[in-house]
């Protein structure tokens, strides 16, 4: 396994791996139509210092992605904090650790960037991504919440 980040010869595997799940399919596309909305996103992502989409590939096949935002914050004496998010492993290839390796490899980022804590949410549906994340140690400590736009 290799990681690395994503280009715009990728959105098309991105929105596939987005798209694939029963909450990600009822807000994500793989319409060729919908191409120029990711391309945007992901060239607004790599413009912003501390953004990234890293992919995990298995030869030329992407396995896994997650999106890593390096937060620089008031709070806590001015720590810096990462946030992850948009996390998916190829349905076929889960229970396989791609998904742990992707998580130690985004938060040595973290930690080598002066992180000092990795934050994410998860939708309150998905259960089995709670005890992913609780196993690789996140905590629940706070509620999120989201005002739709």
């Amino acid at each position: 396994m290799i990681f690395r980040d994503a280009t715009v010869d990728d959105l098309h595997e991105i929105a596939a791996l987005l798209a694939d799940d029963d909450i990600g399919a009822s807000r994500e596309s793989v319409n060729d139509a919908d191409m120029k909305r990711y391309e945007t996103a992901l060239r607004a992502i790599a413009a912003q210092p501390g953004n990234r989409v890293l992919l995990c590939m298995d030869g030329d096949e992407i396995v896994g992605l997650l999106q890593l935002t390096l937060i620089a914050g008031l709070s806590r004496l001015g720590m810096t904090r990462a946030q992850i998010e948009g996390v998916r492993v190829k349905r076929e290839r889960r229970g396989q650790r791609i998904g742990e390796r992707l998580f130690e490899h985004a938060i040595d980022i973290a930690r080598s960037a002066g992180c000092g804590l990795v934050q994410l949410t998860t939708d309150k549906r998905r259960e089995n991504a709670k005890r992913f994340y609780e196993r690789l140690g996140f905590v629940a400590t706070h509620e999120g919440m989201k005002l739709e736009l």
